[in-house]
């Protein structure tokens, strides 16, 4: 099967959720890759409330396991995003934990 077959087949994923998932695959070298939301709806046109959306239906496929990150402060940053195996999904709704950087 092709590197992106699995989603490819997936009758269930939207487009938008395609396309942001080639888009995190891309930048995940090691796995995981953090982009805003705002960086990903500007690189592919999209609204940042189209990302949002998708991200939450990766999510729920279990294609990404998004972890919340938080700076020393408290403030937010952008979230990890770690994808799935290819050809196994994560098996776990997002994590609260925080991560500190």
């Amino acid at each position: 099967m092709s590197f992106f077959g699995e989603i490819y087949a997936d009758p269930d994923l939207p487009h938008r959720a395609r396309t942001v998932y080639m888009y995190l695959r891309d930048r995940a070298g090691g796995g995981s890759c953090w982009p805003g939301v705002k960086t990903i709806a500007r690189d592919l046109h999209l609204s940042p409330r189209t990302v949002q959306r998708a991200l939450n239906d990766l999510e729920r496929a279990g294609y990404i396991q998004r972890q919340r990150r938080y700076r020393d402060n408290g403030s937010c940053t952008s979230n990890l995003y770690v994808i799935a195996e290819e050809g196994q999904k994560c098996g776990c709704p997002s994590s609260k934990a925080d991560t500190r950087i």
